[in-house]
């Protein structure tokens, strides 16, 4: 496709018809977002230069779509980080501390919200308000209170919320939802799903800001909103009730030894979890030569007192069509992948990724994550299988092409739906709006409550939305 072509072939009438066909539903239609206007660029404004707004939502989108697209403005409470990022993204535009001020100098279409967390539903809601269609990054925001006002917000401005869940375009999470779709085993009555993080993924959440609850929720939010959100809309269904168990075992004020980071710390030649973040030029440039202007530490000690999320959890929740699932979240495996099975009336689907166990996994445990995380090819590809087993037959073997840069292919097929074919019908709905966030973090939130509780919590009591047994797009 010729992008200079499609650029320019998006019409003001297209434009408006695609808006209110997203503000009715979840199914995005970058049209949506402005580009095509007048035969001109999309105009984005980024808030948050961290390592995802840099990388995903800045540097790839300037090196893959500078032909429909232009940076208007960054934003960052960091100055120094913001220099960096215009360098590492790579643009001209000028740079802001103040977002407000931003938004009225620059006139964005888009702004993209990447952000800590905590902080999502300021900007989310301050660019909903100054009209601006937003996208976020996961999760949509940390807690019921703060999604309710953002609900509030979207619905009280013309303008459209989309969140970036990127899981969804895998092509092994979208060959899962096809067979599902295709009712081979049945109703599904229950799910088995667990995530497995290793020693090197999951202590850094434990290292950043994610270690503390006011920041991301826990990782109940930060990360199992990614999971939530993929069971939802697998089984096309709402939650409806969650049920809990949690604790800090592990990291945290859990350990004999510990100290002010690992950059400066007397245990470097006998701690296990001992990170060199001077290995990395680029934590280097955005993180730790700008530690002079906000305080923050990247390479912060796994065991340090303040730390006050869960390590270990696991929950059972219950969906508006009667489905249960079992659901639990390792943050110490020995190694980094998951294992989903959905039982269903006439039979079973299993699925599975790196499990050593079950697959020839070569890769070394700590370069994982950074595979994942990496917008470039590598010489993992190949095929991972997906069991279907219908009663009373013999089981059935279906290899999906796989893979492992960029969330499983996820991040480059995300990216191609919203800026190269915005019009083009997706039967598996992969699109995620502002409903699809909100129930998402909602079971994190519950699970959250249940624990502090020791009681169930229904979603319907946390904010207005009314949960479905069939998911409204």
């Amino acid at each position: 496709m010729d992008i200079n072509n499609l650029s320019n072939s998006v019409s003001r009438r297209k434009f408006i018809s695609s808006v209110s066909m997203l503000a009715a539903s979840t199914i995005m239609s970058p049209s949506a977002f402005g580009f095509g206007l007048s035969g001109r660029k999309l105009k984005i404004a980024l808030v948050g230069t961290g390592i995802r707004g840099t990388s995903f939502w800045g540097k790839r989108l300037v090196d893959n779509y500078s032909e429909i697209l232009e940076f208007v403005g960054l934003c960052d409470t960091n100055i120094g980080r913001l220099s960096y990022a215009k360098k590492y993204i790579n643009v001209t535009c000028d740079t802001f501390t103040d977002f407000e001020v931003m938004v009225s100098k620059t006139s964005p279409d888009l702004i993209i919200v990447t952000t800590p967390d905590a902080f999502h539903h300021e900007y989310i809601i301050k660019g909903l308000q100054l009209g601006c269609d937003v996208l976020t990054e996961k999760p949509l925001t940390i807690d019921e209170h703060k999604c309710q006002d953002i609900l509030d917000a979207e619905r009280k401005s013309k303008k459209n919320l989309i969140v970036g869940f990127n899981y969804r375009w895998s092509p092994y999470a979208t060959k899962i939802k096809e067979l599902l779709q295709s009712k081979s085993i049945g109703k599904i009555t229950s799910v088995d799903f667990h995530w497995y993080l290793n020693t090197s993924h999951g202590a850094s959440y434990f290292r950043r800001w994610h270690g503390l609850r006011e920041m991301g929720g826990t990782l109940w939010i930060h990360k199992a909103t990614h999971h939530f959100d993929l069971l939802n809309w697998w089984l096309d269904s709402d939650p409806k009730e969650v049920f809990a168990y949690g604790a800090l075992e592990h990291y945290g004020d859990n350990s004999p030894i510990s100290g002010k980071n690992c950059r400066n710390c007397d245990h470097k030649n006998t701690c296990k979890f001992y990170w060199d973040i001077t290995k990395s030029e680029t934590d280097m440039n955005l993180y730790v030569n700008n530690e002079k202007h906000d305080g923050y530490i990247r390479d912060n000690c796994l065991f340090r007192k303040e730390i006050n999320i869960y390590d270990k959890m696991s929950a059972q929740i219950k969906y508006a069509d009667e489905t249960i699932v079992n659901y639990s979240l390792t943050t110490y495996s020995p190694f980094e992948g998951w294992r989903i099975a959905f039982n269903g009336t006439n039979g079973r689907i299993e699925g599975w990724l790196d499990i050593p166990y079950q697959s020839d996994v070569k890769i070394d445990q700590e370069e994982l994550h950074n595979l994942e995380m990496s917008q470039s090819e590598d010489d993992s590809s190949g095929f991972q299988p997906i069991i279907e087993h219908r009663l009373w037959e013999d089981f059935k073997t279906v290899q999906v092409p796989y893979e492992r840069g960029g969330h499983g292919g996820g991040d480059e097929a995300l990216h191609e739906k919203i800026f190269v074919h915005p019009e083009s019908k997706d039967p598996f709905d992969r699109a995620a709006g502002v409903r699809d966030g909100a129930m998402s973090i909602l079971i994190g939130v519950a699970a959250r409550k249940s624990i502090e509780s020791g009681h169930p919590i229904k979603i319907a009591e946390l904010t207005d939305l009314e949960p479905k047994a069939i998911r409204l797009l």
